[in-house]
């Protein structure tokens, strides 16, 4: 063997040899750091998907335009994503089960409109507990509220309206508009049971409601600190309030 050809088998003993020490290193390096826990001090971003293993989201933070639309079991459906900054949440189904959504802003005539709603979905279905601010034009209400809610399937929910809506107007889009709302006979497909609160009158009122969301026992102090107990009927009517005022006069 020349000497050349030598020297050029001990280079490449060499460089093969360095080579897969490189490779050894990077791997080991690569490694290390997938199991280590990366760190910023500040970051801007549109969008944050938190998702199992799997892909199956459990949690979207995004702004306005890249929020997403109604998602059940993983699949989009209703109305298309892009108006609701804030948080989305997910169940183990890959269903939309609540979230925190906020907006504000001055409008050119100097009034506001502005709102901010934390809110928990009954399964497969839509909100039943929420924490609301809202204030439309001078019009401001802060509270909680408690539903009650059908047990129907939300999606399915969602698409009977919506093929109830591509019908013509007339009578026969009416009457199913009317058994649409009320899946359960004699139930509402909603309704408000509780509800504690600020109203735009600047009253501090706790509303008691029935199955079908008419109030039927409520604790309200007004704006000048009066402070009343009211019961109704199922019309909505009064039928009694304490201090009872005619009481109140003798």
């Amino acid at each position: 063997m020349s000497n050349s050809l030598e020297r050029d088998v001990r280079f490449l003993k060499r460089y093969a040899i360095a080579s897969t020490l490189a490779l050894a290193v990077l791997s080991l390096a690569a490694f290390a750091r997938q199991n280590q826990k990366t760190k910023f001090d500040e970051i801007d971003v549109e969008r944050i998907n938190i998702v199992e293993k799997d892909g199956k989201l459990r949690l979207v933070i995004s702004n306005k335009d890249r929020s997403p639309g109604p998602i059940y079991k993983g699949k989009a459906y209703g109305y298309a994503g892009g108006n609701r900054p804030g948080m989305i949440f997910f169940n183990d189904e890959g269903s939309e089960n609540g979230g925190l959504g906020f907006s504000g802003r001055k409008l050119p005539d100097g009034t506001v409109d502005a709102s901010t709603g934390l809110s928990f979905d009954q399964f497969d279905e839509d909100q039943v507990l929420v924490l609301n601010y809202s204030d439309r034009r001078g019009r401001r209400n802060v509270g909680m509220s408690i539903l009650d809610r059908a047990d129907v399937n939300i999606r399915d929910w969602v698409e009977r309206r919506d093929t109830i809506n591509a019908m013509p107007a007339g009578p026969a889009k009416d009457a199913a508009l009317k058994h649409w709302m009320e899946p359960r006979p004699g139930e509402p497909l909603a309704a408000e049971r509780l509800s504690v609160g600020r109203d735009p009158s600047k009253r501090a009122v706790v509303s008691l409601n029935d199955k079908f969301g008419k109030p039927r026992l409520r604790l309200v102090v007004d704006s000048l600190g009066a402070a009343r107990i009211e019961f109704l009927d199922a019309a909505g009517k009064t039928t009694m309030t304490l201090p009872d005022s005619a009481r109140g006069k003798r």
